[in-house]
């Protein structure tokens, strides 16, 4: 599976901001999706993923009661609302899909088979 990662952009502290994760071919019954996020000289980091089956939902604790993953109707897209956000979410995001991941295991990028490029987040204070 292709993925593609858009939405990035400059945003204010405080503010909203959606990513999109678009795949080649149907998540749902097939793929769990994640986003995780760099920022410079920092390790990857875990922000948030959608199971395969039934929908349910991880975030990280940096992000939790703050951003949304959301899976379209369609079937194809997945998204990252970002609301309230900080200066310390400043970060290229990056979306993965996994074939066998499951439940808290997705909190690792281990069990992620597929990765997009990334998309910049930049968010001003």
């Amino acid at each position: 599976v292709q993925l593609q990662a858009s939405g990035g952009g400059l945003v204010q502290a405080g503010g909203s901001l959606r990513l999109s994760c678009a795949a080649s071919t149907r998540t749902r019954n097939n793929y769990a999706i994640g986003w995780f996020r760099q920022a410079p000289g920092k390790e990857r980091e875990f922000v948030a993923a959608i199971s395969a089956v039934g929908g349910s939902t991880y975030y990280g604790d940096s992000v939790q009661g703050r951003f949304t993953i959301s899976r379209e109707n369609a079937e194809n897209t997945v998204y990252l609302q970002m609301n309230s956000v900080k200066p310390d979410d400043t970060a290229v995001y990056y979306c993965a899909a996994s074939t066998f991941g499951a439940g808290t295991g997705l909190r690792r990028d281990r069990p992620y088979d597929y990765w997009g490029k990334g998309t910049l987040v930049t968010v001003s204070s």
